[in-house]
């Protein structure tokens, strides 16, 4: 062996061991540790539709939203979201708002921000919108309900009123209090 095979020979061995000490002692490079949390944190859905039956077993009403992300074990959270009634149902109400939450065991929807009722086939065939910033839903029984200030249109016809309950497939509207309004013969 040539004296300069045997230099390149030690400075190769040398670097190895450089090298090999340097990542034994580099603790950001242990296998063990996992870049991601493998915790369950639940599911979420893009472009989500969630259908709802009736006693009947029959479709009643779907829920379209942008998301749908679960929450906790019993909340499912939903933005950008469309509720509107099945056409067999016979209940022309289609129900808008920025969110949404859904709770397991409870029948009732929780509408935030921006939340419009729109209805066809109302008086005089006049359609009916419902505004408010939080609404509480229940498709099930056709029931919606708030304690918020809420307006109310009806063709020229307007109502504001702190809280309301309305029945959709009866085109029913209580009001709780300070009511006030603009009719139009």
């Amino acid at each position: 062996m040539s004296p300069r095979s045997i230099t390149l020979l030690v400075v190769l061995t040398a670097a190895a061991l450089g090298s090999w000490y340097v990542a034994r002692n580099n603790p950001s490079a242990e296998v063990d540790e996992r870049p991601y949390d493998t915790a369950h944190r639940g599911y979420y859905l893009k472009s989500a539709r969630i259908l709802g039956t009736g006693e009947d077993g029959l479709l009643l009403y779907e829920i379209e939203a942008d998301r749908a992300e679960q929450e906790a074990a019993d909340r499912i959270e939903f933005t950008k979201v469309r509720i509107r009634y099945s056409p067999t149902a016979d209940v022309p109400w289609v129900v808008y708002a920025d969110e949404a939450t859904l709770r397991e065991g409870s029948p009732r929807i929780a509408l935030r921000g921006h939340v419009r009722a729109l209805g066809s086939g109302g008086a005089n065939g006049d359609e009916t919108e419902i505004r408010t910033q939080y609404l509480e839903f229940d498709p099930e029984r056709f029931v919606v309900e708030t304690d918020e200030r809420v307006q109310i249109r009806v063709g020229a016809r307007s109502l504001t009123a702190t809280g309301m309950l309305a029945s959709l497939n009866d085109n029913t509207v209580e009001l709780k209090s300070n009511v006030r309004g603009k009719i139009v013969p």
